[in-house]
Parts: structure tokens; C-alpha cells; sequence
């Protein structure tokens, strides 16, 4: 049960975390080009959130036994724009039980 809610933990973070990135994205050329200036708000509601989608993958990574290739790939994921927004989809697969990921041997 303790792997599900990191799995679960780590989909719920995946897209704001995408979503914090591309809006990031968006400050940064606006600061270049307008007045305006988002990214010391974005920038830090980026990083929180970053943060926890790395404790997040690395919870889960632990509680679900995964091979390194998947968390190399959950952590790729994390930071190329829209990333996370795949990464949603693949966890929220494997919570439903469509993923081939195969669940850990229990000993």
C-alpha cells in the first residue's frame, strides 16, 4: 500500500510541476521584453515544486522497486519543458495497472 500513495504522490506533483516550468519559460522572455517581471514568484513556486517531485521520485523509486531506466527517464522528464505532463500519463497508467512496469516480488 505504501508504494501506491508514492506513486500516487508523485503523479499529483508531475504536472504542476510542468505547468510551473512553462510558465517559467513564459516570465523569463517576458522579463526580457516587457516591463513585467514573474519570475522571482514563478521561479520559487518552480523550485518548491521541483523539490518535491524529486523526493516524490525518489520515494517511489524505493517503494516500487523500479528499474534505474524508469526513474532515469521519470527524472528526464522533469526537466524538459511539458515533461511532467508525460510523466502524469505514464503514473497515472501504472496506478491503474496498465503499465508493463511489472510490480516488485514481495519476499
Amino acid at each position: 500500500m505504501k508504494s501506491v500513495a508514492a506513486v500516487h504522490r508523485l503523479r499529483l506533483v508531475s504536472g504542476p510541476e510542468g505547468l510551473s516550468f512553462i510558465l517559467l519559460l513564459v516570465c523569463s522572455v517576458l522579463k526580457r521584453t516587457t516591463s513585467f517581471n514573474g519570475v522571482p514568484v514563478m521561479g520559487t513556486v518552480h523550485g518548491v515544486l521541483f523539490i518535491l517531485y524529486l523526493v516524490f521520485l525518489v520515494q517511489a523509486y524505493q517503494a516500487r522497486r523500479w528499474e534505474p531506466k524508469r526513474g532515469i527517464v521519470l527524472f528526464l522528464l522533469s526537466v524538459v519543458p511539458t515533461g511532467g505532463f508525460f510523466a502524469e500519463r505514464m503514473l497515472a497508467k501504472e496506478e491503474r495497472g496498465e503499465s508493463a512496469a511489472p510490480a516488485p516480488a514481495t519476499a
